[in-house]
């Protein structure tokens, strides 16, 4: 007898069956494995003096692996010092008009401007420009955690849900199921959709779904690179160091992405599975790489000078 291709159906009966076999126990997060892969994949893109002033910059606890420590304000965000960078992670947008704008969508719950993922990203740009460029060398910041902000927040901006509804608040209060798992939608963007990806084809190793990713970068995306980074056309009548970056332009892709693939058939009480988890996975991890990409496009031009003030500790 020979040989019958794997048809969608087992492909689909694979998928349930290791998926329903390790969803106990959740292990990173996008969050932790969304950001370790977005700077992991930065880190192999930075030239060798960005590279170095990036290893200058990282505490000691990191071994010179800026994607060991790109989670770190997920994880001091909740205390009472830090609180204020709470709201820095996302940027809502009016409920279901599928589009953003700098000036009606950043500010925190307070009405406070700027206070948004992508006025983080413009600001911490600044602050390590102004250090490496000479923009205004009479500045100091702690430009550790302004690497590592930076570098958190540009990872953020590609989650679709991160630039989501107002309504919903990024999908946080949209209940849904996920392979019959009481969850959130902006949970299974967060962190379910890489998590089972890790688990049912990459053997539960997040490095070996980077190298993938990595692998996609070089070959099915490598015509591609030079428009995701560039920034041309998108800032206009910018202070200089706005034209090293484009938050505004990947909140755009974002919430267009939240929109035709996030909030896409999943309504309030949906149990998202096969169909679901297959047709946006190669969303996330398209959004893993652009976000790498970037990252290390925007590290290359602030840090690939002479160093014009020292770290700020």
């Amino acid at each position: 007898m020979g040989c019958r291709r794997m048809g969608w159906h087992d492909l689909r009966w694979i998928v349930r069956l290791f998926v329903l076999m390790h969803l106990v126990h959740v292990v990173f997060s996008w969050g932790k494995s969304g950001h370790y892969a977005v700077c992991k994949i930065a880190e192999g893109y930075l030239t060798k003096d960005a590279m170095a002033t990036v290893k200058e910059l990282l505490p000691d606890y990191a071994n010179g692996e800026l994607a060991s420590v790109c989670s770190w304000p997920d994880d001091i965000k909740w205390y009472y010092r830090w609180y204020w960078t709470s709201p820095l992670h996302y940027v809502d947008t009016p409920s279901f008009k599928c589009n953003y704008k700098y000036g009606r969508d950043c500010y925190d719950s307070a009405g406070r401007r700027n206070n948004c993922v992508t006025g983080a990203i413009f600001n911490y740009t600044k602050q390590l420009f102004s250090a490496y460029q000479g923009y205004n060398p009479n500045l100091k910041y702690n430009l550790t955690e302004a690497l590592i902000f930076l570098a958190h927040y540009m990872a953020d901006v590609h989650q679709p849900l991160h630039v989501g509804f107002t309504g919903d608040l990024g999908g946080s209060i949209l209940k849904v199921r996920w392979y019959g798992k009481k969850t959130n939608l902006h949970h299974v963007w967060d962190t379910l959709i890489i998590d089972t990806a890790v688990k049912t084809f990459y053997g539960s190793d997040l490095s070996t779904m980077v190298r993938a990713i990595q692998r996609n970068i070089t070959d099915a995306w490598s015509s591609d690179i030079a428009s995701w980074k560039s920034c041309r056309h998108h800032n206009k009548v910018c202070p200089r160091h706005h034209n090293k970056v484009c938050p505004n332009l990947y909140a755009a892709e974002s919430v267009r992405l939240a929109c035709n693939f996030a909030y896409e058939n999943a309504t309030p009480g949906s149990i998202l599975e096969d169909d679901y988890f297959l047709s946006r996975l190669p969303v996330v991890e398209k959004r893993l790489a652009q976000g790498g990409i970037r990252l290390a496009a925007v590290l290359n031009q602030l840090l690939d000078f002479e160093v014009k003030i020292g770290q700020s500790l």
